[in-house]
């Protein structure tokens, strides 16, 4: 098959698709040339991140195509359903970014909990004229270590998050709108293996009792987290979101400003790529650009999960033909 990976496709992707005699097209095409390039060349598979968008015009048009694929989860800018509609296969990496997803919670946890957020600000500014002031401004810091850590989300990356909460000692609830029961397996470097069921509690009980709270992903529509949700939440209580639209920015700003929450994080905005000011400047925010997935590592394995998939389906199909 003839693979087109638009926007980019890992090195160890490549090497695995050409050793199955799959041809690379080493090609970047504009959206507005894709489907000419696409006929032209009769590419069988196109891959795409977020730059290249799939919609029906393409599906349409592009009658040699077999299969889709998307690096990640969030398939926003294909057109599923019309592509199975139309007799393709569609594929995803919904397990390569878990683990970079996850530990990016907790780099963001560590940071809030140890003060780092405002430490990285603060020490280029006035660490040389008022040392021992900022010392003493974050000596109320705090460990993760036997603390609750509430994950709201279901899947491969909500699962990254408790196996990493339970690795630190922590006390881990979970819930999500999908199953009642989270089950997961650690893995150490010695082999050794211990699996862990956690039965998913209530959403109010995730919220009253939580330490650290985190948001990996939603199903819902609308805000997850607003001023009830705020209301219900602990006192000093640790918060980040990695979920796209689930928390309204303007309420989690007031309840940092009156100290219901002792810090926040945030990897996805509801105005991107401009982020609201107010939202940007707080001192009581951890902020990342969209980094859950931006991990060397991730990106290797997304390419690899790709491969893997396209090969095995190519098998399937013409072994049918």
């Amino acid at each position: 098959m003839k693979v087109l990976a638009n926007d980019g496709i890992s090195s160890s992707g490549e090497t695995l698709l050409k050793e199955a005699g799959h041809e690379i097209l080493e090609h970047r095409v504009s959206q507005e040339h894709l489907i000419r390039f696409i006929n032209e060349n009769q590419v069988d598979v196109l891959l795409v991140k977020n730059a290249t968008s799939i919609d029906g015009e393409v599906i349409d048009s592009c009658k040699n195509l077999k299969i889709i694929g998307k690096s990640g989860i969030d398939m926003n800018n294909v057109a599923v359903d019309y592509a199975i509609e139309k007799g393709l296969y569609v594929i995803s990496t919904p397990h390569s970014y878990s683990r970079a997803a996850a530990e990016l919670v907790f780099a963001h946890f560590f940071s809030l909990a140890r003060f780092l957020h405002d430490a990285n600000r603060m020490m280029p500014l006035e660490g040389d004229t008022k040392f021992n002031l900022l010392k003493k401004s974050y000596q109320n810091s705090t460990e993760l270590f036997g603390k609750t850590l509430g994950v709201i989300g279901s899947g491969n990356h909500a699962a990254e998050v408790i196996k990493i909460g339970i690795s630190l000692g922590m006390n881990v609830l979970t819930y999500n709108e999908i199953s009642k029961t989270e089950k997961v397996t650690l893995d150490f470097f010695d082999g050794q293996k211990l699996v862990f069921e956690l039965k998913s509690v209530k959403f109010e009980e995730i919220l009253e009792k939580s330490d650290f709270i985190s948001v990996i992903n939603t199903e819902k529509s609308g805000y997850l987290i607003d001023f009830e949700e705020f209301e219900i939440m602990k006192e000093g209580a640790y918060f980040v979101n990695l979920a796209k639209g689930a928390v309204n920015e303007v309420t989690l700003v007031d309840y940092l400003e009156n100290k219901k929450l002792a810090g926040a994080a945030l990897d996805v905005f509801e105005y991107e790529p401009k982020p609201d000011i107010q939202v940007l400047m707080h001192p009581s925010l951890s902020l990342s650009p969209n980094l859950a997935s931006v991990t060397i590592d991730a990106l290797e394995k997304t390419g690899i999960e790709l491969a893997e998939q396209i090969i095995k389906i190519s098998r399937e199909y013409y072994a049918h033909i």
